[in-house]
């Protein structure tokens, strides 16, 4: 099998529809069709306004699969990623193969480096969280965002109904 690279890579040019690629027609013709079809279908039951804002969390990442690139992946792959590493990630094991009298000679260097380091600067010298305890409180900081939205998405549209029910 061979393969040939072109060679006029100056000419070309990804198909342009109204300053759209393909990809960004095709997902915004899907959000607007998407975003129509809700707000007609729920208009006359709750109006105008709070169909928009029961529309506008479906037309989002409709609208964002087609637009939003980051390091090459779409959005979608992106999303699961995020989603795939806060929720199936788990962590990984190590097998220390020092001694115990190794680790403690460490120990008593790094003690010791520290301790002129605060003698030469005169106070104290900040200690960093390791990469994993980071990792961890991001990934819960990150959990708690999730839920909240997606209770504050919840408890608006069951607001909207009871607003529209009294009415």
């Amino acid at each position: 099998m061979v393969i040939e690279i072109n060679k006029d890579i100056d000419r070309y040019k990804e198909s342009v529809v109204m300053g759209l690629t393909a990809k960004q027609l095709i997902y915004s013709v899907a959000s607007v069709v998407a975003g129509g079809g809700i707000v007609l279908l729920l208009y006359p039951y709750i109006g105008l306004t709070p169909s928009v804002y029961v529309a506008v969390p479906v037309v989002a990442p409709i609208a964002l699969g087609g637009f939003y690139s980051y390091n090459g992946m779409g959005f979608y792959e992106v999303m699961g990623r995020k989603i795939r590493m806060m929720f199936a990630n788990h962590p990984l094991t190590y097998v220390s193969t020092e001694g115990e009298v190794m680790l403690r000679e460490c120990q008593q260097a790094v003690m010791a480096k520290n301790v002129t380091n605060k003698k030469k600067k005169g106070k104290e010298v900040p200690k960093t969280k390791g990469n994993q305890e980071e990792f961890e409180a991001m990934k819960k900081k990150t959990k708690n965002m999730l839920i909240g939205v997606v209770a504050t998405m919840v408890l608006a549209v069951i607001g909207v109904v009871i607003y529209k029910a009294r009415q």
